[in-house]
């Protein structure tokens, strides 16, 4: 049964992708008030934070054939509101082992989503004969940045995380209904392998290089996406609406980077795109390590997101390109380490900020910046056409 409104093809993928990253998004300017809730320190909430990511490993590398078997369309429209209920229930829990147990279907979900999502972009690139695939994560942020806002103006207001968290679940079950209730899963890109003799989603080589391209961006994104909050509010003292602003300024400038990066990567070498904002994000980081005013800090979270923008989109991409394996295998085994860096690399910064302060949570990724620089070949030195 279809419902909602009709949209094109590459707008349904824009609507996915912002509707699930607003889902997944409003825990994050919230984990200072769940970390108080608890009485906890960083190091224990990190611990507990690890839950997300050890769902997403199982499902990144387990869950293609059962996507398949499910459907794209039915994994689709049922995962991204259980993102949101998962999140609720979570943040209920009285310490962090129940915290942990909460978020493993959390990130088993996610994973889910990701492989879904990523795919159905690059295969309406290749439909359409244009690139969507930095502009889809664009709206990805965009959702991140409302959720950022929409939490922060929560927890203004005075809500508790767990109310704020339920009222989620009905806005992200309202926007799958009106946004994907058309969706139907575009056709595979033809001429790839169909993928039939690898069924886990195992890294190959070229796939690991990838990685490594990928390595600082995905682990200062969610260095900024959950330690950001904390990080204003320890350094200097911020409010309930600014500690929550921090990820809305990162997610802002990521978005806006990400909306007009396609057509930049049309004209320019990938690699040249990519090593340019990786030199953004460089600088970003280096501010917010060092500064001493909240403006420079809160221009150093925006210098990250525009760094940070295109660098894992850009990898997607050359994933779900290569030829020898299928496009779902090589985009759930790239997402299986990138995204595992973004969702367990900020849990283990919470013991860097523990026993260094929080400041080295984030100077801990400068070195990380010039290993994916030095990388960034392996995204392509020509600008590559979306449809062969």
């Amino acid at each position: 049964m279809q419902f909602g409104l009709t949209l094109t093809p590459a707008r349904r993928v824009f609507a996915a992708f912002a509707i699930y990253a607003f889902s997944m998004g409003n825990l994050f300017p919230r984990i200072g008030d769940v970390q108080l809730a608890m009485g906890v320190n960083e190091g224990a909430l990190g611990l507990a934070l690890i839950g997300a990511p050890a769902g997403t490993f199982v499902s990144l590398a387990l869950a293609t054939p059962m996507l398949e078997r499910i459907g794209f369309r039915r994994a689709l429209l049922a995962g991204i509101p259980l993102v949101a209920l998962f999140y609720a229930i979570a943040v209920h829990a009285p310490s962090p082992a129940w915290l942990f147990l909460g978020l493993l279907p959390v990130g088993f979900v996610i994973g889910c989503i990701e492989i879904i999502i990523n795919l159905e972009a690059d295969r309406v690139e290749h439909q359409i004969g244009r690139r969507i695939m930095n502009r889809s994560h664009a709206f990805w942020s965009i959702g991140f940045f409302s959720a950022g806002f929409f939490g922060s103006t929560m927890a203004g207001l005075g809500l508790s995380p767990q109310m704020h968290l339920a009222v989620v679940v009905p806005i992200s079950l309202a926007g799958v209904l009106l946004l994907l209730g058309h969706f139907q899963p575009a056709q595979p890109r033809p001429g790839l392998s169909s993928g039939a003799a690898h069924r886990v989603a195992t890294p190959t080589l070229a796939i690991m290089v990838l990685v490594s391209v990928t390595l600082a961006a995905m682990l200062l994104e969610g260095g900024a996406m959950d330690w950001s909050a904390i990080y204003m509010r320890d350094v200097f003292v911020a409010g309930p609406f600014l500690t929550g602003f921090g990820v809305a300024v990162f997610a802002a400038s990521q978005a806006t980077t990400r909306f007009f990066a396609d057509d930049f990567v049309e004209r320019h070498s990938p690699a040249l795109v990519a090593r340019l904002l990786l030199g953004v994000l460089f600088v970003g980081c280096l501010a917010v390590y060092l500064s001493e005013a909240v403006w420079v800090s809160l221009a150093g979270f925006a210098l990250m997101g525009a760094g940070t923008s295109v660098i894992f989109p850009l990898a997607m991409s050359a994933a779900a390109q290569r030829q020898d394996r299928s496009a779902a295998i090589n985009i759930a085994a790239l997402a299986q380490f990138s995204f595992m860096v973004f969702l367990l690399g900020p849990p283990l910064l919470g013991f860097v900020a523990e026993h260094f302060g929080i400041r080295a949570a984030f100077g801990i990724g400068l070195p990380l910046v010039i290993l994916s620089i030095a990388t960034a070949g392996a995204l392509g030195r020509k600008p590559a056409p979306a449809a062969a």
